[in-house]
């Protein structure tokens, strides 16, 4: 009688893994790279200048020249980066990139239905004006934050105030506090005196609609309350996390 053989075990075939896995590992993928992308981009603009940002690609676009000249932030007087402070964010040596203070004022004036000024840190106008493009939206204002937690670790004080000091716009289609210098008075920014380095932050907010030679109304007193504001930063060593 023949030996009866053993028939094989039928193999079992892998589980099919349906749409949504496959979605999720997309996902989660992309974000790894953009995870890795962007901390590598930005360990990059520690040591290298930004060449350019996507304010200045509009400008081109839109048919402008650009002006831009890059000065380190030991060669910019003092006096710019204090005014910065006095104008834009007064805690900038204090806070770790997000002022929590400026963002509950401005949820409670969006609640009341007013207008929103005054939320956003140097830290947070340095990522947007360095990696982003100018706009609102939950999304934009997401990658916004996360840039400022990368550039408080990875940069520093010192780096965040040169790289915004040198990208911000200052006047149409003029980029940087030296560009700035040179459009409105004549020389650079290596040498300003109080009230040239407040003007120049009294056009920051809306460098298309000021100018910093002969400003009238509200851009005259708000630079001449910078100018104060400005002793008051030197006075009280608010900038000391630059020296």
């Amino acid at each position: 009688m023949a030996a009866r053989t053993k028939r094989a075990a039928p193999r079992r075939s892998a589980p099919r893994r349906g749409w949504a896995y496959r979605i999720g590992w997309l996902i989660g993928r992309s974000i790894l790279w953009f995870v890795a992308l962007s901390v590598i981009w930005v360990i990059a603009y520690r040591f290298v200048a930004p060449p350019i940002t996507l304010t200045m690609v509009g400008d081109i676009v839109g048919g402008r020249s650009v002006s831009k000249n890059w000065l380190p932030l030991s060669r910019i007087d003092p006096d710019m980066a204090r005014a910065a402070i006095a104008g834009e964010d007064a805690k900038f040596c204090s806070h770790s990139g997000f002022d929590r203070e400026a963002i509950e004022n401005a949820i409670e004036r969006n609640a009341r239905g007013g207008r929103i000024r005054g939320g956003s840190t140097i830290s947070q106008q340095t990522a947007k004006n360095a990696f982003l493009w100018q706009g609102g939206g939950l999304f934009r204002k997401g990658l916004e934050a996360w840039f400022t937690v990368l550039i408080e670790g990875i940069w520093g004080k010192p780096r965040i105030m040169e790289v915004y000091l040198n990208i911000a716009e200052t006047g149409i289609g003029t980029y940087g506090v030296d560009a700035g210098a040179q459009r409105y008075f004549g020389h650079s920014a290596t040498r300003l005196s109080t009230t040239q380095a407040a003007r120049i932050a009294a056009v920051l907010p809306l460098p298309k609609l000021r100018d910093a030679v002969g400003p009238r109304g509200y851009t005259k007193r708000y630079g001449q309350a910078l100018a104060a504001r400005t002793g008051v930063v030197r006075r009280d060593r608010l900038d000391a996390c630059l020296r």
